[in-house]
């Protein structure tokens, strides 16, 4: 193991090295800011546009998070904020205005949209070559038929699929031929990270809530990348010793005690069942601090990726 690899895999403190997904988030926005500055001496400035509409509490801190990202990369950062009962007509007029706009390279949509708007008529809009989310059906086919030099990449399944490499050269492994197993089957995450391990040649199966018997699929896994949104779904017991695990869920249950405004606590689980797991696990991505600071890494790697498209 070299000290490169290992420095981003650390003790759990339950068998298993947790990957550090905050350390190569920070890697690669270092990477993203050093190419950026590449491309500021042929005179073109990545250009990052996100869109908010209507005050939710979380879409706000991710916005502000994404605007922070990109001034780091040293990207040109716009914010839209616009009301809640903005009409699709506008937001759409709005999306067509950037796509139009030679110095945005990069769209994104915060979502969820208010209930008015028809989410996928506007993600649609957004120019593929312009979409950093990897939500349009253009990058959706190209990365469905292996045409990487072209796709645009959803955010969270390229991030996991950097965190699965690092932690698989860290223990002296290929992924080429390993059984991976995906517990999701959405299109912001499951399908994407399928495909995504079929081009490093695992062999994949899509399981889900209605899987026949979801414990025997994720037990014999030697990957599991589990994107279900439901809080420890997937059961340490489940997982195959010295398997790969990529946590992607966030969500928020009952913690102990009450806060200084005497609130209930609560705290953040993932999809899996992390103490058990890693008790098994060869690796997993500890929640937080695994695999969503990659999400917003991997965007401004996009936002990049379509700069330099676009420069030529």
């Amino acid at each position: 193991m070299s000290s490169s690899q290992s420095a981003f895999l650390k003790p759990s403190g339950h068998g298993a090295l947790a990957i550090d997904g905050k350390a190569v988030s920070t890697h690669v926005i270092e990477q993203v800011a050093a190419g950026a500055v590449k491309l500021a001496a042929k005179s073109v400035k990545p250009g990052l546009a996100v869109v908010l509409v209507g005050e939710d509490p979380a879409s706000q801190v991710y916005v502000r998070s994404k605007g922070k990202a990109a001034e780091q990369c040293g990207f040109l950062s716009v914010q839209h904020t616009l009301p809640a009962m903005t009409s699709e007509a506008d937001l759409i007029a709005l999306v067509e205005k950037l796509n139009a706009d030679p110095a945005i390279h990069g769209i994104l949509v915060q979502l969820p949209l208010p209930a008015h708007i028809n989410s996928t008529l506007v993600l649609e809009t957004i120019s593929p070559a312009k979409d950093v989310d990897g939500f349009h059906p253009v990058n959706a086919g190209l990365l469905a038929i292996g045409n990487m030099e072209r796709a645009l990449v959803p955010c969270t399944p390229a991030g996991s699929m950097i965190l699965l490499r690092e932690a698989a050269a860290a223990l002296g492994r290929k992924l080429a031929g390993l059984d991976a197993v995906v517990v999701g089957r959405s299109n912001i995450v499951g399908k994407p990270m399928a495909q995504l391990l079929l081009a490093e040649n695992c062999t994949v199966t899509i399981a889900h809530s209605r899987t026949a018997d979801l414990a025997a699929a994720v037990g014999r896994a030697d990957i599991v990348v589990a994107a279900v949104g439901r809080p420890e779904m997937v059961k340490g017991a489940w997982i195959k010793p010295g398997a790969l695990v990529i946590d992607v869920g966030i969500n928020r249950v009952p913690g102990e005690g009450f806060d200084a405004q005497g609130r209930p606590r609560t705290r953040l689980v993932g999809d899996v069942e992390y103490a058990a797991a890693a008790g098994r696990a060869a690796a997993i991505t500890p929640v937080p601090g695994g695999v969503g600071p990659m999400t917003i890494a991997m965007l401004m790697q996009n936002t990049l990726t379509a700069a330099t498209r676009a420069a030529g």
